[in-house]
């Protein structure tokens, strides 16, 4: 049960409809926050400072804004429970390249926070780049396992699954 995994430290975003879109980035933050008691303002301070722009746009109706904006959101929101493990379903899915390398950038701050990060991504080379350990799957199955950089060094990956 989604309570169950939030008790365990254990967050999720998914890949779509990943905000409350009629409510404001502030309430979506507390959202993340529903099962912590007391005062959520350090948790916010934290979300704000590895996320600025939505300090700025705390007031603002999350479904106003861009598919990045929305993501920052979305994370934000998972990190409220200070989790020990994020789990992030295509997190630059349909972004800009300038977001899909700011995205990448918050996700390697986050891990460095001591966050576990377990991301599903199809910007495989991005992704393997950042990975302390990577999994390509093909056709439902594991095909290759090791860290990052040598699966982006081997080959048969390069040629099968990273365009060559």
């Amino acid at each position: 049960k989604p309570e169950q995994m939030v008790r365990r430290g254990i967050a999720y975003v998914p890949q779509e409809k990943n905000v409350f879109p009629s409510l404001t980035v502030r309430e979506n933050l507390e959202m993340g926050a529903y099962l912590m008691k007391g005062d959520l303002s350090q948790r916010l301070d934290k979300v704000y400072t590895l996320f600025p722009k939505l300090a700025e746009r705390r007031r603002q109706q999350a479904g106003l804004m861009s598919g990045g904006e929305r993501q920052m959101v979305a994370m934000g929101r998972a990190l409220m429970i200070d989790p020990q493990l994020l789990m992030l379903d295509e997190p630059t899915a349909g972004l800009s390249p300038l977001l899909i390398d700011e995205t990448f950038e918050r996700i390697q701050e986050i891990n460095a926070q001591g966050i576990g990060v377990l991301m599903v991504e199809q910007n495989a080379k991005q992704a393997l780049a950042i990975a302390n350990r990577g999994y390509v799957l093909a056709t439902g199955s594991n095909r290759y396992e090791d860290t990052g950089p040598n699966l982006l060094a081997n080959p048969e990956v390069a040629e099968m699954f990273l365009g060559g």
